[in-house]
């Protein structure tokens, strides 16, 4: 949680900061082209305002009807009002590389006004003789210097426009900065939570694993400690309680021979006898299925096809089995666990299955044993929940490093597969 949450955390960070950024450059931006067209403006219409003034002071100068040159002079004082309109405007807005340059200009102006401010008691006869001398030689080389001073004013002001390019430029140079650190660290921590996390994963897998063999073993040591346990009992109870029942049996007919004479005494004694072979029987009957002398004297093979025979006289099954390359000297964790396998499935087959023929064939190869078990009963879904049966089944299976694999579908019969390596 700390590590995705700083990872998540210091991401959320790096684009915040950005988005920050982004928005101050494009206010930046947005205050610089503002400014540029503003001042831009109101220097235009200073240099329009010259323009003008120049226009009219010829026209004034120049007309001879005093109607007509009054009507002049008034276009020129109220272009020199918005002119000083202007220059109080542009002034508000001067950077400080344009401080000279303006005070230059407004000082050049205010000279000009001066100069023109005589003119405007000429009368007319004064104003033919001395307007052309007077425009050639004081108002127009006064408004080509001025024109010059607003032109400096004008580079100037895109000297300013392009030094608020290079501040824009300056700060997405630091947010480039900024998101390459925080990119790195990004991928760093990023890089560093990978490992630990794997190394965790790894850690605990094989803490997992360790586990997973220890229950192995002990899985292991349980159905070994379960089979010695049983052949134990098979034992005793064949040579110890088999034994004393058939001595029992024996003496008890002898006792049937000796008591002929009493009718009532022999039918007692006959049934006796009955009981005490249905004894042997059923004692018999469980030390062969708690673990069958056979499989240990005769092999695996002998023990299956005693195994199938019980299973056709007690559930109406048709068993078959057969066998290919199956030695007699098996190890006896390989010879058990078919032959528990075997023994299992087919009380799943008599069960649950509903079925008439089943095939056992065990193989044995090079390095591994195959056996499969087929039967053509009513199928169930192999990808559901198994019972207790196949799950013990998997584990003397999984003990030896095997493999089971159920193939099964409703009304095609079932087929169990199992490979153990040798």
């Amino acid at each position: 949680m700390a590590g995705f949450g700083g990872l998540l955390l210091l991401t959320a960070l790096a684009g915040a900061d950005g988005i920050k950024a982004l928005e101050d450059i494009e206010r930046s931006n947005d205050r610089i082209r503002d400014d540029f067209l503003l001042r831009t403006r109101v220097l235009e219409r200073i240099r329009t305002d010259l323009y003008r003034s120049g226009t009219d002071v010829r026209d004034y100068l120049l007309e001879p009807e005093p109607g007509k040159a009054e009507g002049h002079r008034y276009t020129l004082v109220e272009t020199r009002r918005d002119m000083d309109d202007a220059l109080e405007r542009y002034r508000k807005l001067l950077s400080s590389s344009e401080g000279e340059p303006f005070s230059v200009l407004t000082r050049e102006l205010a000279e000009y006004w001066q100069v023109l401010e005589p003119t405007f008691a000429w009368a007319a006869q004064q104003r033919q003789r001395a307007g052309y001398p007077f425009l050639r030689d004081e108002v127009f080389p006064r408004r080509s210097s001025m024109l010059g001073i607003a032109s400096q004013i004008g580079r100037l002001n895109e000297a300013q426009l392009d030094a608020g390019k290079a501040v824009v430029q300056q700060t997405f140079g630091q947010l480039r900065r900024r998101l390459l650190i925080a990119i790195g660290l990004t991928i760093g921590l990023g890089f560093l939570l990978a490992w630990f996390s794997i190394h965790n994963i790894l850690k605990l897998e094989a803490t997992a694993a360790g586990h997973y063999r220890q229950i192995s073993q002990l899985s292991a040591r349980l159905l070994e400690a379960q089979e010695e346990e049983r052949r134990a009992i098979s034992r005793e109870l064949h040579d110890e309680v088999g034994q004393a029942l058939t001595g029992v049996l024996l003496e008890m007919a002898n006792l049937s021979k000796q008591i002929r004479g009493s009718e009532q005494a022999a039918q007692q004694a006959e049934e006796i006898k009955r009981l005490l072979e249905g004894s042997i029987r059923v004692v018999r009957n469980m030390a062969l299925l708690l673990r069958p002398s056979m499989l240990d004297d005769l092999g695996l093979l002998p023990a299956l096809e005693w195994q199938a025979r019980e299973s056709s006289k007690h559930s109406q099954l048709a068993v078959h089995v057969s066998a290919e390359n199956v030695p007699d000297d098996l190890p006896e964790g390989h010879r058990t666990c078919v032959y528990r396998v075997v023994q299992e499935a087919l009380h799943n087959i008599a069960q649950h299955a509903e079925a008439r023929e089943v095939k056992i064939a065990v193989k044995q190869e090079a390095d591994r044993i195959l056996l499969s078990i087929q039967d053509d009963g009513k199928g169930f879904d192999a990808k559901r929940p198994t019972g207790m049966g196949l799950i013990g089944m998997k584990e003397r299976i999984g003990t030896l490093g095997g493999s089971l694999t159920i193939e099964s579908a409703a009304g095609k019969g079932t087929v169990l597969r199992v490979e153990l390596p040798v």
